[in-house]
Formats: C-alpha cells, structure tokens, sequence
C-alpha cells in the first residue's frame, strides 16, 4: 500500500488548528476551544484513509521560549514525524496583519530552513473574512510580509472557513469540501515531487527508534525510552532552538545532534556550513585521541564541554568555536598520520643531511645482502 502523507501543522494559538484539522479528517477527533488561551497543548496524531495529521501547541506564539511544555513537545514531534513529514501546513487567519502576526510571519521565516520551505504550504481560516469575489492570492499579495512568505512557499496556498463554508456552497471556491480536496492534491504533489522532508537529526532520532524496536520488540516502547533520552539531554537547549534544528537550519542541527546524541553533523556545503567543520571536529576526536596528540584530545575536550550541558546561550558560540578549532587541529593531526604512514599528506618534502645519510646506509645494505648471496651461491 501507498504510505499515507505525515503532515505537521504549525501556528499561532487562536489560527483554529483544531478546527481545520476536524475539517481535514472530517471528523471531530481534536478537541477545540473558542478562548482565547491555547486549546492543544500537547501534540495529538490523528489520521484517516488519506492524511496522517499531527496537531501542534503554538510554538509561533511570542513569548514562549520558557515554556518548558512547549519544549517537550517539540521533541515529541520528532519522535511522532519520524524519520520526517512530508508536508508542514503553515496555518494564519484572514484578518487585518498588525505588528503580532507580522512578528509571526518573521518568526516562521527565521526558523524554516529553505529545504523546509519546499515542504511548506499556506493555509488560511476564516475564510468567510474574504470580500467577494477575491481569491486568497489577492488577499495575500495586499501585504509585502505575507507575499514573501507565500514566495518562500513555492506559492502553494489554500483557505477555508470552519464555521460558514460547508454543506455544499454555491460558490464552489467558498466551500470546504473544494478547498480540502484541492489542498490534499497539494499535499500528494509535494510528497511525489520532494518526498519526505528530513535532517541528519531526523535521521539520527529513526536510527535510535530502530534500534531500540528491534531491543524492545514495540515500535511504542521505542518512541517511549528514545523520548525520555532526548528530553534529559536536551535540558539546556531552549524551544527555538530545538524548533530551528527540527525545520533544518544547519548550525543549530549540528548544535542538537552534538548535545543530545553526541554526534557530529556531515553538513555539506550547499547548505552554508564547510564539511571541515565536521570532518575536522570527527578527526580531532577520533584521531587525536588515538594518535595521542594534544590538539585532538583538547578539540575533544571542547565539544564534551558543550555536551556536557553548558548555558543554552553560550552552547551555540562554543560548539562554534569548538568546530573551528578541531578543524584546524584535524588537520594538523591528518597531516601527522599521513606522514607515520608513509604518505605525501600533500605537503613538499625537502631533503636534508639526514635524509641522504639514510639513503646511504640503505645502499649499503643493499651491496652487503648482495654480496652475501653471491657467497651462499659460490659455496
């Protein structure tokens, strides 16, 4: 059978996640509260014949950062997504943009990743708010912030109405029953055309959950104890920056993998980080360890440090700084091995005395075994 697309929502509180997300399935699993405080507060996964759906709390709400709930469910969406969504469904209201909803929208923006944005699709509630006869497209290229977003988006963009556009409307754009069939094509287009979105951290957080499946014998328990794990080790590091890793922004990938699972990030370049900062952090470790050499057990001693659980606002400087300097100690260490073992290492190498004093001793050698051949031959 067809895998069925894993689709995240993310927004503000109050966009009416829980509500689109009924209308989506078609059927009232997700709890929903017309307050003006946040009804989901913890990650829900709900799916049908078409769509697996998980629900998220407001993670794009101001002043969240201290909320340590927030941060447990931000794991939680990677244990849940796992080894990735297809699709994210950045859910706004069509309303009148003031200073907190573009604040929102510069939020999103800070945190996707530009791989994370070919997953992305718009999706506007309220769409009874719309004037007649406009379309979404006109209401989004009436703000620079939005028209940037949708951009961003690959212009992939849907509205809908909880309350107004259902049973069958006249107007066939103004009905959900359209709108919802029109955007689960998007969803199945992304997934034909992009697959499953995915990171190093991603991948790391599935290769944990096989491996404790295969201990535990219950992909349930797995999720369980590789959940439990990432939250302790994870303890210093703030929302944002769990948020930031999970949508792909490469520094902040590196920083998680490094904390969390003690492992190093192969970025390539065309993300914007130097492989050297892997390569170099790995062979200052590994290397320098095993070769004895100071540089390598310092570079190590760095990036333990950061692991160990310094201040979230220090950790990413010094797992910055902590690459750099293990990338140039890599090096130097590389360039030891190389020479032990008889390779060019890419520098070149001069002769000195002591150089032709051992090519000497070796021809020595030489006419003195052949010598002694002639005279095992002779007797």
């Amino acid at each position: 059978m067809e895998e069925k697309p894993r689709v995240i929502l993310l927004g503000k509180t109050g966009a009416g996640k829980s509500s689109f997300c009924n209308t989506l399935i078609r059927e009232p699993e997700f709890e929903v509260d017309f307050s003006s405080s946040s009804c989901t507060s913890t990650c829900q996964t709900k799916e049908n014949d078409q769509i697996i759906l998980i629900d998220t709390p407001g993670f794009f709400d101001t002043g969240t950062e201290k909320n340590k709930n927030l941060k447990s469910q931000a794991i939680k969406i990677m244990i849940e997504c796992s080894p990735g969504p297809h699709a994210f469904l950045i859910l706004l209201k069509v309303e009148k943009y003031t200073e907190q909803e573009i604040q929102v929208i510069a939020k999103i923006k800070e945190l996707f990743s530009e791989e994370a944005f070919k997953h992305a699709v718009l999706v506007f509630t309220q769409g009874d708010q719309l004037p007649q006869p406009k379309k979404i497209e006109h209401f989004v290229k009436g703000n620079k912030d939005l028209e940037q977003l949708l951009e961003k988006c690959g212009g992939r963009c849907h509205v809908v109405d909880n309350k107004y556009w259902n049973n069958n409307q006249p107007d066939c754009y103004r009905d959900n029953q359209f709108q919802i069939r029109q955007l689960l094509y998007t969803i199945k287009m992304v997934k034909q055309h992009r697959g499953c979105y995915t990171n190093e951290l991603l991948k790391e957080v599935e290769r944990n959950i096989q491996e404790e499946t295969k201990r535990t014998r219950s992909k349930e328990e797995a999720k369980k104890i590789v959940f439990e794990k990432f939250q302790k080790k994870a303890a210093k590091l703030s929302t944002r920056e769990l948020l930031a890793a999970f949508l792909g922004q490469p520094k902040k990938v590196a920083l998680v993998l490094g904390i969390a699972f003690v492992v190093v990030a192969l970025v390539a370049p065309a993300v914007g980080v130097p492989v050297g900062l892997a390569a170099g952090v790995g062979a200052g470790i590994a290397a320098g360890a095993a070769a004895g050499v100071g540089a390598g057990v310092a570079a190590g001693a760095v990036v333990s440090g950061v692991a160990s659980g310094a201040a979230a606002g220090a950790a990413a400087g010094a797992a910055e700084a902590a690459a750099e300097f293990a990338a140039e100690a890599g090096a130097t260490i590389r360039g030891h091995v190389a020479e032990a073992r008889g390779r060019a290492a890419g520098y070149e190498h001069v002769k000195t005395d002591s150089d032709e004093e051992v090519e000497a001793n070796r021809a020595e050698m030489m006419c003195e075994q052949s010598n002694t051949q002639r005279k095992t031959k002779a007797e």
